[in-house]
């Protein structure tokens, strides 16, 4: 067990620091992401110390389970591959600009507008997505208007890392540790939607109290004369991604799989759209740049760190960490222990390991600590950088636009707002449950 516990924390940790660091490995090409090396590696040795055989790793991965961390990824990708050709498309820059437009020289109207917008837009499509197409924008119009883009920038990421509690899959986490333990669409909304509301309002609330008086100085009103240049492909992309959301919904009275509803709706999505796209002769570039944007990194990450958990359970590990959360104040221990897990291991990963610690050995998960476990590996990513992996590339796209935004000042701003919300979404969660 030690053994395996060793190479486990290593792996994590590792990944960290390769996350952290990727943007001075590679000055030159800072999209460029090699932490999914650690936990390949670390899943490597385990496999070849013995600590997991081959034929259990290959049983695991081809499971025919709700688990199985192939659906997950095909559901994952689904919606993400629909919201980038969203945003290629420039609904998300239209969104953006549209709120500019009705600011005026309010800079406290504009900050409000902004939050309602990336909170809408992070429910029903996907929170990574919404923070890297809003930054820039952000950063663009704060350098024209001569303005501090702080309190714009920490609103942005605060309110996508917490209104994507909403829905199942407004963040990759919540589509492994819910639907990787059989919870449906509806099912998870029910539940996690008076956390959220909670939640949403008390992060408002405190980025108000942080930032009121740089918000109080009226700015000069610049905004784009930005028109959808392509109003058919939108208005193709918005009802694949409706019909999509209508379907998870009803998943489970209608009896279908939530990877299966989602890959179709992309499937049908990309084949109309190339066809739309020939027939008016309009050029393949959002289909082939929206292929180029999908984080294909993920894919060898959450498998290797499946691998991980897997050996983790079969020497008893995660059985340990699992009667240490369950009992008496479950929704607390887990909450709170995932919200600093995700900041030393990255949220994914958390969310990986977690999946299997709110299950015991009778294999019924519970239920209130597993949705703990959600509402820390979604607050937990504005707490530290470290949080999620979003996290760590919104700082690099900061430095790239010149924003000077320390670790420790993001520590700082992270401890005021998310723990108040941590404990407003726990305490929503203990009403509910």
């Amino acid at each position: 067990m030690i053994a395996v516990i060793i190479i486990s924390i290593i792996a994590v940790l590792s990944t960290a620091a390769l996350a952290l660091f990727e943007p001075r490995l590679h000055p030159r090409h800072p999209g460029v992401r090699i932490y999914w090396v650690a936990p390949l590696i670390g899943a490597i040795l385990l496999v070849v110390m013995g600590s997991i055989s081959l034929p259990e790793v290959a049983s695991g991965l081809l499971a025919d389970s709700a688990v199985n961390p192939i659906k997950i990824l095909v559901l994952f990708f689904s919606m993400t591959l629909m919201s980038i050709f969203l945003d290629e498309v420039g609904f998300f820059r239209y969104q953006a600009n549209a709120v500019l437009r009705h600011a005026g020289s309010s800079q406290l109207k504009l900050f409000v507008l902004l939050y309602a917008a990336v909170s809408v837009l992070t429910v029903f499509t996907s929170n990574d997505v919404v923070v890297l197409t809003f930054t820039p924008f952000i950063c663009y119009f704060a350098k024209n208007a001569e303005i501090d883009p702080l309190p714009y920038l920490i609103g942005e990421f605060v309110a996508a890392n917490t209104w994507s509690m909403a829905l199942i899959i407004g963040n990759p986490t919540n589509i492994y540790l819910a639907a990787g333990n059989g919870i449906g669409f509806a099912g998870y909304l029910g539940v996690m939607l008076l956390p959220t509301v909670l939640a949403g309002a008390v992060s408002f609330g405190v980025l108000l109290l942080l930032f009121y008086r740089r918000l109080r100085v009226p700015m000069r009103p610049i905004a784009e004369d930005l028109h959808l240049k392509d109003k058919p492909t939108v208005a193709l992309a918005l009802t694949c991604l409706c019909v999509c959301i209508a379907f998870l919904i009803f998943s489970s009275y209608l009896d279908m799989d939530m990877w299966l509803i989602s890959l179709d709706a992309c499937v049908i999505l990309y084949l109309v759209a190339i066809s739309e796209l020939v027939i008016r002769r309009r050029g393949m570039g959002p289909v082939n740049r929206s292929f180029h944007r999908a984080p294909y990194d993920v894919v060898p990450f959450v498998l290797s760190m499946f691998v991980i958990v897997m050996a983790l359970n079969k020497v008893g590990a995660t059985a340990m960490l699992c009667e240490m959360i369950s009992g008496t104040g479950e929704i607390w221990k887990s909450g709170i222990s995932s919200f600093l897990a995700a900041n030393l291991l990255n949220n994914i990963p958390m969310s990986v390991l977690y999946s299997t610690v709110v299950t015991p050995a009778t294999g019924v998960p519970l239920v209130p600590a597993l949705y703990a476990a959600v509402v820390g590996s979604n607050i937990g990513a504005f707490f530290t950088p470290m949080g999620a992996l979003a996290g760590i590339m919104w700082m690099a796209l900061l430095k790239q636009h010149g924003v000077s935004l320390s670790f420790g000042k993001f520590v700082l701003y992270g401890a005021a707002i998310s723990i108040p919300t941590l404990l407003a979404a726990l305490a929503g969660l203990e009403i509910i449950l």
